[in-house]
């Protein structure tokens, strides 16, 4: 049980590096999808 304590900080900063990394990753090939730049 000390592991499934321990769940939420692990699983909270992974959400919050692994959600932005997605999104920022989306609109780059967006980005580059309509050769924006």
């Amino acid at each position: 049980m000390i592991t499934f304590n321990n769940l939420p900080s692990i699983f909270v900063p992974l959400v919050g590096l692994v959600f932005p990394a997605i999104a920022m990753a989306s609109l780059f090939l967006h980005v580059q999808k309509n050769k924006i730049f």
